[in-house]
């Protein structure tokens, strides 16, 4: 019979073996509402990096090569972002001024998410304005501004989101 020693033993070889295979948690890919990510800091997903350099630059990262950026770099030291209550995410100086923004906030406090997706494309979402709760990975219901819902069907299961400009 064997020991619980012996039992640890075995077991913990393989956990981190395992670990080396587990996909990366949601909160590593996410910034809340009121959240902030400080210099040198990032977002991460795979292989794509959302950094706020120690330069004030926001740079989001593909396997190392820059894909986009704030073009920030230089304006100030010690940045940090903030998804803001009011759907804006906003690079701040180390003084509290702002220096770039998504211009995405429209005065409302809601609750917002910055989101690093597995597409590589980085995305403010917030309040839904409706919602038919009946997508299970088909059909949907599309809504914008000003128009009426219109049923949608994929043949891929993928979710599409249009929201207002």
């Amino acid at each position: 019979m064997a020991t619980p020693a012996s039992l640890a033993f075995l077991t913990l070889p393989a956990l981190l073996f395992l670990s080396l295979f587990a996909s990366p948690s949601s909160a590593e890919n996410i910034l809340y509402t009121n959240e902030v990510l400080y210099s040198d800091n990032s977002l991460t997903y795979n292989y794509y990096r959302l950094t706020m350099q120690s330069d004030c630059n926001l740079v989001l990262y593909d396997n190392g090569y820059p894909v986009w950026a704030t073009d920030t770099g230089g304006l100030a030291s010690g940045c940090y972002l903030k998804m803001q209550g009011d759907g804006n995410l906003v690079v701040y100086s180390n003084t509290n001024r702002a220096i770039w923004a998504s211009n995405t906030g429209d005065g409302g406090n809601a609750n917002y998410v910055l989101v690093l997706q597995r597409d590589r494309n980085v995305v403010v979402y917030g309040p839904a304005r409706w919602a038919a709760h009946s997508n299970a990975y088909g059909s949907g219901v599309v809504i914008t501004d000003g128009q009426k819902a219109s049923n949608v069907s994929t043949t891929t299961g993928d979710i599409a989101m249009v929201t207002k400009n």
